[in-house]
């Protein structure tokens, strides 16, 4: 029997999505994503190299998707606040990436396919001039990284929410409580920069 090495690869970069979101690079073990993922763990070294560089395999994989998923569409404050929308049910649906970022920024030095995160930043920035041209350079990258933390610190900073709202629980409500109050924080924050 042929062994299927892109559906071996698609395994273990599966459990590692799982595996780095939940424990971070320091905590994650090659063991355990081998495991679950039902393949010799020689093969995530022959594949992917040493934790740290499949670390950065998952995160850059999983950021290349959102910015394909989410494009910025439209014109006005209206498609910024569309946008963060989406980012945020995106985020809401893939909780992993924003732990996978936050990981990065606590255990790495140097970001993740740093050219080609820039070069997809530059992208968005870009967008976002169009949709609101009188938006600065400086403007527009400040704004987007409001609302990539924003959308992301909701799928991280769990223990804070239930000291601010005495709860941790992620039904439909509270999902829409909490993104009403990013997108009307979003929308101020864009207004006072155009």
């Amino acid at each position: 029997m042929a062994w299927d090495t892109e559906r071996t690869k698609q395994l273990l970069l599966d459990a590692a999505t799982v595996e780095f979101s939940t424990h971070g690079l320091a905590g994650a073990r090659v063991d355990r994503i081998a495991a679950e993922a039902g393949v010799n763990k020689e093969r995530i070294y022959q594949y992917f190299g040493k934790k740290d560089d499949f670390f950065g395999i998952v995160l850059a994989r999983q950021l290349a998707a959102v910015m394909d998923a989410v494009p910025i569409t439209g014109a006005g404050v209206e498609a910024v606040v569309d946008y963060a929308d989406r980012v945020f049910e995106y985020h809401t649906r893939h909780p992993e990436l924003a732990r996978l970022v936050f990981w990065e920024g606590l255990e790495r030095t140097e970001p993740t396919a740093l050219d080609t995160r820039a070069a997809g930043a530059n992208n968005k920035v870009e967008r976002l001039r169009q949709a609101l041209p009188t938006l600065t350079d400086a403007n527009a990258r400040e704004l987007l990284a409001t609302i990539l933390t924003l959308c992301d610190g909701w799928q991280v900073l769990r223990a804070m929410d239930r000291v601010y709202t005495g709860t941790i629980e992620r039904d439909a409500a509270r999902n829409a409580a909490r993104k009403a109050s990013v997108l009307l924080a979003i929308e101020s924050f864009t207004r006072a920069m155009i």
